[in-house]
């Protein structure tokens, strides 16, 4: 007989989640995390789409501990001496079906990790999964130091870097061209300070992307939340550009700190907590199985994250998949088989959700990305000048804006522009 009906490695969004929904079907769960508690290690830029959480907590609003409503997006093509923005705000982002909230994951984390304590969840911290326990190529367990822990299921939710998931499901780990480096900064601020700088309403806050000379012009991108009291801020580069760059990445950061459109929001403020994370950055097409005998694979250790350049999205996938993957997990103990046959539905439930098909539908995105370097000089800069030709006055005489825009699409070739949009439309 098994030690537990099941076992949650990780306790990120998608594993506590998962072990909720085990522990209220009546099954006995353990979950695993490796940090000294849940959210120790754990990171995001730091928005949560609040609609799978939702369906799993429909009270959540009560306890959780959430930063700020985003009320303001914006979105920021960067260039060394100049920023085009486009700021969006938008009354349906305040109705419930659409809200989603900046989240401190060391705050969020924790919360998370009660609920499924409070259903009847144990929890063990400070201790990291080494190995998994196989018998006749079947997952039955877990090896953390000299301990061997046994289950009818294990549930990997142990984020982009994991040792165990080759094991499980023999799948290769994701390649230098399907994974990101992200590092973040924590920045404390008064929260009034932060409500007038982001053009908010206290309780409210502003969601910032950037793409161009935030990364140095590389294949990736900066990000930038208020929370209550204090702001996150980072960067997010595709690992194959990094390896190669004279520039590590936290100098970036620091530059990226002191480009003229973020000191000021910035500006008085002290860090106060300083991370990095990998992040899936493939897609769907980088995912691996996500079922095997004895096992399954949610969240971030699937890969479920993308990065569409004006979104970006992983904790609500997680979230949602952490919720199914319980459900299809008490159902198959139920059934008496957790084999992959057994666990099936599992799969078949993400394809009828907004998972996989959201992954689905994105998954050009991230090859088109990294194969239109433009993106991330070109167009930022053109973008400057586009600008600068429509709003600087001298005095000199004006000229008609077809005009002054034509040496522009020249410097770039006709024939680029018009490939770009093209296979940007189609991964889109």
């Amino acid at each position: 007989m098994a030690d537990f009906d099941a076992i949650v490695v990780g306790s990120g969004c998608a594993g506590p989640v998962a072990a909720y929904e085990l522990a209220k079907a009546g099954r006995s769960v353990l979950v695993v995390e490796r940090g000294t508690f849940c959210g120790a290690k754990n990171v995001s830029g730091g928005r949560l789409y609040t609609h799978s959480l939702r369906a799993v907590f429909p009270d959540f609003a009560q306890s959780a501990p959430l930063e700020r409503r985003i009320a303001r997006e914006r979105i920021t093509m960067l260039a060394p001496d100049a920023a085009t923005t486009l700021d969006v705000s938008d009354e349906l982002m305040r109705e419930e079906r659409y809200e989603s909230y900046s989240v401190l994951r060391a705050r969020f984390d924790p919360w998370l990790a009660s609920q499924a304590e409070e259903a009847g969840a144990e929890f063990i911290n400070g201790i990291a999964v080494e190995a998994l326990l196989k018998q006749d190529g079947r997952v039955t367990g877990v090896r953390a130091g000299e301990d061997e822990i046994t289950a009818d299921v294990v549930l990997l939710c142990d984020g982009v870097n994991s040792l165990l998931v080759p094991q499980a499901v023999a799948a290769s780990r994701p390649t230098p061209h399907e994974v990101a480096v992200g590092i973040k900064q924590v920045i404390a601020l008064p929260e009034r300070v932060i409500s007038d700088r982001a053009l908010c309403a206290d309780g409210e806050g502003m969601a910032w992307l950037f793409v161009g000379d935030a990364t140095g012009g590389r294949v990736g991108g900066g990000f930038l939340y208020t929370n209550r009291d204090t702001i996150s801020i980072g960067l997010v580069a595709t690992v194959a550009e990094m390896v190669d760059s004279d520039t590590p990445i936290y100098q970036l950061l620091e530059e990226f700190k002191q480009h003229p459109s973020v000191a000021p929001i910035i500006a008085g403020g002290t860090v106060v907590e300083h991370s990095g994370h990998l992040v899936a950055e493939g897609g769907y097409d980088a995912m691996p199985p996500l079922v095997g005998d004895g096992v399954l694979l949610a969240g971030e250790s699937a890969l479920m994250c993308v990065n569409a350049g004006y979104t970006v999205r992983g904790m609500d996938f997680a979230i949602a998949a952490g919720r199914q993957a319980g459900r299809s997990a008490a159902a198959a103990l139920e059934a008496g088989d957790t084999s992959a046959a057994g666990l099936a539905g599992y799969r078949t439930a993400l394809e009828e959700s907004f998972v996989l098909q959201d992954l689905k539908t994105l998954r050009r995105f991230p090859h088109f990305m990294e194969n239109t370097s433009r993106m991330f000089d070109t167009y930022p800069q053109l973008a400057r000048d586009a600008m600068r030709s429509l709003f600087l006055v001298d005095g000199t005489p004006v000229k008609p804006v077809r005009k002054a825009m034509l040496p522009l699409a020249k410097r770039v070739g006709y024939l680029n522009l018009a490939k770009d949009l093209s296979r940007g439309v189609k991964a889109l």
